[in-house]
């Protein structure tokens, strides 16, 4: 479960915001800051996943408010202004979204902020450590939620990628860098220019070949150091 805050002096920007989180069932709504000192109180008391933060605010304008934060959460931009989006990657952002944003595009800053990695303590007797382990990836017009760990090995055919899984394969529209993106750096290892595979999936390695299951994976020549690396 991934819990988020939404920081915008505009109220029809928090009900767009919300009713896209709400599509997603790992998304869970904590507080609506209608400007940064407002989200300053709010986090000085609370922890979340994930802010949703606009740039152009009274009081505090949305980068001079990250900057205060010893130790942020996760950050989604979302603002009318390209011009920022430099000083926002300086920062650390996950991504910056443009208004006005569709869902699509939205699902994709949200599937980013998974494969950075998501762990959050909540405030109990004992810190609990949640992780998010769900991708939602576009088939022609169905989002479907996907497992991470079901996930054996992607492969790129074009413009598209193919994500095979323990049950199915999932084809999406999407460049198998792009895929990338949104996965778990240290579960997943590109092997070849067209292949990315799960490492706990992996069976056995002979020569230049990855075994997962019933498939054979090759490994490219520019990607053997990455497989030696796995195998020290």
């Amino acid at each position: 479960m991934i819990t988020y805050i939404i920081i915008d002096d505009e109220h029809i920007a928090h009900d767009i915001i919300k009713g896209y989180c709400d599509m997603l069932p790992n998304m869970k709504h904590m507080a609506d800051c209608y400007d940064a000192i407002e989200a300053l109180d709010y986090l000085s008391n609370q922890s979340v996943d994930l802010i949703f933060l606009d740039l152009n605010m009274p009081k505090l304008k949305g980068f001079e408010f990250l900057k205060t934060l010893k130790s942020p959460p996760k950050v989604i931009v979302t603002t009318a202004y390209s011009e920022f989006a430099l000083e926002g990657y300086e920062l650390n952002i996950i991504d910056y979204l443009l208004k006005p944003f569709g869902f699509e595009r939205f699902l994709k800053a949200i599937n980013k902020v998974i494969g950075s990695g998501i762990s959050s303590k909540k405030s109990s007797t004992h810190d609990q450590t949640s992780t998010t382990n769900q991708i939602f990836l576009r088939q022609n017009k169905s989002y479907i939620q996907v497992d991470i760990p079901s996930i054996l090995f992607i492969e790129a055919s074009g413009n598209y990628t193919k994500v095979v899984t323990t049950n199915d394969t999932i084809t999406i529209r999407e460049k198998i860098s792009e895929m990338l993106v949104s996965l778990p750096t240290d579960e997943f290892l590109q092997v070849h220019k067209s292949f990315a595979v799960a490492k706990t999936h992996i069976s056995s390695i002979e020569g230049n070949r990855i075994h997962i299951q019933d498939y054979i994976v090759p490994i490219g020549k520019m990607y053997k150091m990455n497989v030696n690396e796995l195998l020290k």
